[in-house]
């Protein structure tokens, strides 16, 4: 976000499932909301207030098949990228990837080090699915160099930036969100790989572009099974799926419609969710084509 006028819109839905507050903010996902964020057992969306449009948020809400209720409320004039920079902390992945913002001085260097300004784009590299996405991609370090990598859903492109520093030959980055992709073109920018890293603004079809060995995808589940076959045409031979945004109970239908795909699991990550998660385990898979 930036400086200016926005609306906070508290979404309360019955019952409250993090599952439910996924589907709300899917249908709300053509409609001009810049964030989405659980909180207290409901789910806020931003959006300037130039923007808002009331019916349209209740034709939306009138179609899901659990009932909502919503509030809004005024949010004053503010840095949101500076309020983000100064609660963030750097990470580190496998002692191999640092993850930091501007703000971050004199930190011991790693093999990879990206730095981000995430804008309103998802991915940081602190959220389990992020992480687990990072530490496959440095496990398959000799499939990334000197091949053609996409990014689907890139976000803040973080993933697209590593795959460029590993080496890549190509990497394409691309998200169905306008702000994410902005968001993704300008780190690619600040990291220095704007040369190898292409971004669009698009779904799933763009991947009809070209044939890649390495495809990653940290999506929510519904948008992997819907797209599965896409990706799977879109893959060479022998190329790589990574997989994640989704809990280990949706692993079993992920699978199957991979197989049905000419795919294959070769590897799975899991890692316990929280309390957000009701308590489950975000998984993450890699996928080859056979």
């Amino acid at each position: 976000m930036n400086s200016k006028d926005y609306l906070e819109i508290t979404i309360q839905m019955k019952p409250f499932s993090e599952e439910n507050a996924e589907i709300v903010e899917a249908e709300l996902s053509d409609l001009p909301y810049d964030m989405f964020q659980i909180e207290d057992n409901c789910l806020k969306a931003y959006i300037q207030r130039e923007d808002f449009d009331a019916m349209a948020l209740k034709v939306v809400l009138s179609g899901l098949q659990f009932p909502t209720t919503y509030t809004t409320t005024l949010v004053p004039p503010t840095n949101w990228n500076k309020d983000w920079e100064d609660q963030i902390e750097p990470i580190i992945i496998d002692k191999s990837v640092t993850v930091k913002t501007e703000k971050h001085k004199n930190l011991t260097h790693t093999r990879f080090n990206i730095t981000l300004n995430p804008g309103m784009a998802f991915g940081t590299g602190h959220h389990q699915t992020t992480t687990m996405m990072l530490k496959a991609m440095l496990r398959n370090e000799q499939a990334i160099r000197n091949h053609q990598v996409l990014d689907m859903g890139c976000g803040t492109g973080i993933l697209a930036v590593l795959a460029a520093k590993m080496g890549a030959e190509h990497v394409w980055a691309i998200d169905i969100d306008a702000v994410a992709a902005h968001s993704a073109f300008g780190n690619m920018i600040k990291n220095r790989v704007s040369r190898k890293v292409e971004t669009y603004c698009g779904d799933a079809s763009l991947l009809q572009l070209g044939k890649y060995d390495i495809i990653l995808a940290n999506i929510h589940r519904n948008i992997i099974m819907v797209d599965m076959r896409t990706y799977a045409r879109s893959l060479k031979k022998g190329g790589l799926l990574l997989i994640s945004g989704f809990y280990e109970s949706d692993a079993i239908d992920l699978l199957k419609e991979a197989e049905k795909n000419g795919l294959h699991e070769i590897q799975r990550d899991c890692i316990n969710g929280g309390e957000l998660a009701r308590n489950e385990k975000w998984c993450c898979i890699e996928l080859m084509k056979g």
